[in-house]
């Protein structure tokens, strides 16, 4: 006798004529028994590779602890993750954003061959929160994801002796601070040595914490559980907790498609300005909204930001962690937070079955916490996020501007075809306060894979001359950890031919934030001749994965996907 909510398995496992089937797998270790309830598949992105995925073998374990518990039956298989931290910088980095989609991509078929009820998708770095929620969003069964959780703060000795709160971008910043003499090698040996305590993701507002809350606030991953940091001693039962949440979303046929709605992201985009969180959740929201079918543009995060106040204190525009945001109450309190203020709404329907009004009633806010702000005393008036347009970015480009020192700039552009051809610039002196920093052909297509600049923000931002003197636009993307004053997914892109490429140096550029404008100061008619003669550079790999998706990737206005 089968059990609620088998609805997509039965034609795999039920009958004489399923006796092969159910003979592989009772061969694999599943009992008779098991293979009449439903079954759940548990999308992994273990890699030892790294802090962020390194634990989610035993979080995997606890899921489908869970899931049993509740009347499944788990099957685990693992997908590739990629580690924007350990590959920025390098060529490798080029592969990060291209595994977003292999992750979706993976997902969907692993689900699809087997045939799955419901499924579940761990993951710890940065691509594999989006490439869950994309999958999910074609396979529309009842699935969750679930956040392999935080890092704890790193700890070094202040000045005084005292002990001061240290992320990886302590880390990237001291690269900049070494190579400007202003740190010697010991300093920059105690930040890399005690930076990464343990397990789990990047410990600030970064891409990763950016698109966790997103989950939560979208609703597909279980609020206030997801969210608990990945060495704290609660994560083994809430990831149990979470196992039995996902059977009762399967028993009910509770479905991404209920839950992801344009109000849904609406909500999420005004999370993600009011935390300050990473310019990739824009890529990422828009992607999954395309999923869905749901209309979403760059537009939609300016005019949400715009109307939304920034009130987390987490770095890197402000003081504070991830784990000290969940210990302040979490994305129930910030859900809270924008439900009374009006700037969210809270009908919509999250995982748990309860609506997302009812799951912030559920917020308990520590006293005294500083980390999560009232909307009537926020750290500044308008989001983190901004849109900016003009004859640089006609299709947009995105700034965050939570920790911004200056809203205009005006200066000549030093212009780099590659990302690593920028960062020896910065380190051996060349630049100069006032420069605009143009890195192209790093774009979706260009790159290929759009990648992060962190290491040229991060060196330019460790520099005392640099750090608030210097603008740069690119058409790849930036790490959540960026800070400073920085536009990103120019686009179109420079290897489509996109006004960036028509750029030379000293060309004087011109951001304007209050009007949202990137310009050049170049008449349409001279943009237009020096594009004549454009032709974009031959494509390094001819052949594979890459080739694949320069050919198929959409332009990051519209959330380069494929």
């Amino acid at each position: 006798m089968t059990i609620e909510g088998k609805r997509n398995s039965i034609p795999l496992t039920e009958g004489p004529s399923r006796a092969a089937a159910r003979s592989y797998l009772r061969g694999a270790g599943f009992q008779k028994d098991d293979l009449h309830k439903p079954i759940i598949g548990v999308a992994n992105t273990w890699t030892e590779i790294g802090t962020c995925n390194v634990h989610l073998r035993e979080l995997a374990e606890a899921l489908k602890e869970g899931i049993r518990e509740a009347g499944g039956t788990p099957m685990e298989f693992n997908t590739i993750t990629i580690s924007d931290g350990i590959t920025m910088g390098t060529q490798g980095m080029k592969a990060s954003l291209v595994s977003r989609e292999v992750i979706a991509d993976s997902i969907e078929l692993a689900a699809r061959g087997n045939l799955f009820d419901g499924l579940v998708g761990i993951g710890g770095c940065d691509k594999n929160m989006p490439g869950i929620i994309m999958a999910l969003c074609r396979l529309d069964i009842p699935g969750m994801m679930l956040y392999g959780g935080s890092i704890a703060p790193g700890k070094i000795d202040g000045p005084k002796g005292e002990k001061i709160d240290i992320t990886i971008q302590n880390v990237f910043e001291g690269i900049g601070s070494f190579a400007a003499g202003k740190i010697d090698e010991a300093g920059l040996e105690t930040l890399e040595a005690n930076a990464c305590p343990g397990a789990g993701a990047c410990g600030g507002q970064f891409t990763a914490n950016t698109m966790a809350m997103s989950g939560e606030m979208l609703g597909i991953s279980p609020m206030h559980l997801s969210g608990v940091p990945a060495t704290d001693t609660d994560k083994y039962a809430a990831t149990r907790e979470a196992g039995r949440m996902l059977m009762d979303a399967v028993r009910a046929n509770r479905r991404p498609s209920q839950i992801i709605t344009r109000k849904a992201l609406e909500n999420t985009i005004a999370s993600v300005a009011a935390s300050g969180g990473s310019t990739n959740a824009v890529l990422h929201l828009i992607a999954i909204a395309r999923e869905m079918g749901i209309a979403l543009s760059v537009d939609d995060f300016d005019a949400i930001s715009k109307r939304t106040p920034f009130i987390c204190d987490l770095v890197p525009a402000g003081k504070y962690m991830a784990s000290h945001f969940q210990e302040a109450g979490g994305s129930r309190l910030l859900a809270k937070r924008l439900i009374d203020a009006g700037h969210a709404d809270g009908s919509t329907l999250t995982i748990s079955g309860r609506t997302l009004a009812e799951e912030a009633a559920l917020a308990q806010e520590t006293p005294g916490q500083v980390v999560i702000h009232t909307f009537d005393k926020p750290l500044k008036p308008t989001g983190g996020l901004v849109i900016l347009k003009g004859n640089l970015a006609p299709e947009g480009c995105v700034m965050k501007i939570a920790a911004a020192d200056r809203y205009e700039h005006r200066g000549p552009a030093r212009v780099f075809d590659c990302e690593e051809d920028c960062f020896a610039a910065v380190q051996s002196g060349k630049i100069k306060p006032g420069d605009v920093l143009v890195i192209r052909y790093e774009g979706p297509k260009g790159g290929p894979g759009m990648r992060e600049m962190l290491q040229v923000t991060a060196a330019v931002s460790g520099h005392p001359d640099l750090s608030h003197t210097v603008a740069l636009l690119t058409d790849g993307r930036f790490s959540g950890a960026t800070r400073g004053f920085t536009a990103g997914h120019v686009a179109p892109e420079a290897f489509v031919g996109g006004p960036i490429a028509a750029v030379r140096e000293g060309d004087i550029i011109h951001f304007d934030i209050p009007n949202r404008t990137l310009n050049v100061e170049l008449s349409a008619e001279e943009i237009a001749t020096r594009l004549k003669t454009f032709a974009p550079p031959a494509l390094r790999w001819p052949a594979g994965v890459f080739r694949k998706y320069v050919d198929r990737v959409t332009s990051a206005s519209t959330g380069a996907t494929t």
